[in-house]
């Protein structure tokens, strides 16, 4: 009886609750209806990792695989499958090592700035490559890397060199990938560690002047161990992607040429399920994927915890 009561009373509180707080409901319901339709309901679709799917029948009406790891077993026995692992370890890894601290160091050396009128036209035209497409961006670079006739090749050729096939050599594609992200992500990125930097207490710089201390050592005692729960939460984040090299951006980028080093889990996915039709092959890829990056993200999550650092949860 006392155990209903103080349910009752539970469900009276949590039903006042959602009467106190009824407009911040309402504008969250898009985004909860957004994730209910397009995030949730799709994940019984994971199923088809397990059945030989056939369209005719839909998910329901398919059998299942025998054995169930089927489409599993065939994936890690595919040596294409096997070099798309290898490529985007390499491509996540390049990207985390160089365009993850990018943002930061731009965003502190932005901080620095005094003059308004500068700052902001800086930051609008840092943050508007963010804006193009990567078909848009890829179409650049191809112009401007053209053998023929484009700018770089160009000036290449002015100062006597040879004049380089930049997106058809194997050598050049990573490095491109990585300098490409990182001029189209750079400003972007730098959002959210600026708007933690406008969080710092301003005593604590006028303490370290009183002390003494130069610039650098303000950035290196002040700045940085301010941002560093944004930096690792957002560290953490990161990780989660370390298993999608970027399919638009590569798949705009790469060609036959490049497969070698360019072919990732998305693009080899990608040209499995919409090009061979192989719906269950492609789902299992899928799932591999994400549930490694689920792996990274826990265990990210605890080392930053147990380095004393606030998690993602």
């Amino acid at each position: 009886m006392q155990k209903s009561r103080l349910h009752s009373s539970r469900f009276r509180r949590f039903l006042r609750s959602l009467y106190t707080y009824k407009g911040l409901l309402l504008m969250m319901l898009p985004a909860i209806v957004f994730f209910a339709v397009f995030r949730y309901a799709p994940m019984y679709g994971v199923t088809v990792a397990f059945k030989d799917f056939k369209v005719k029948k839909g998910i329901l009406g398919s059998p299942w695989a025998d054995p169930a790891t089927k489409y599993f077993i065939r994936m890690f026995n595919n040596p294409s499958f096997m070099r798309a692992f290898r490529n985007t370890l390499a491509i996540s890894i390049l990207k985390i090592v160089f365009t993850f601290p990018a943002p930061i160091i731009f965003a502190i050396m932005l901080n620095e700035v005094r003059n308004s009128a500068f700052k902001k036209t800086i930051q609008t035209v840092t943050y508007l490559p963010h804006f193009m497409s990567w078909i848009v961006v890829a179409g650049l670079m191809r112009v401007l890397l053209s053998p023929v006739d484009g700018v770089i090749n160009d000036i290449i050729a002015a100062f006597g060199g040879t004049k380089i096939r930049f997106l058809m050599e194997p050598k050049w594609f990573r490095p491109l990938v990585v300098l490409s992200s990182l001029w189209k992500n750079v400003g972007w990125g730098s959002i959210v560690y600026l708007a933690a930097l406008t969080g710092i207490d301003p005593q604590l710089y006028e303490a370290a002047d009183i002390d003494g201390a130069s610039g650098m050592q303000k950035i290196l005692n002040v700045t940085l161990p301010c941002i560093f729960p944004t930096i690792s939460i957002m560290f953490i984040l990161r990780i989660g992607d370390i298993m999608s090299g970027g399919f638009d951006q590569i798949v705009n980028l790469y060609n036959s040429l490049t497969y070698s080093v360019g072919d990732i889990l998305d693009t080899y996915a990608y040209r499995v399920g919409l090009v061979d039709f192989d719906y269950s092959l492609s789902t299992a890829l899928s799932l591999f994927k994400n549930v490694i990056g689920l792996i990274m993200v826990l265990i990210t999550n605890y080392v930053t915890k147990k380095l004393g650092q606030e998690g993602v949860y």
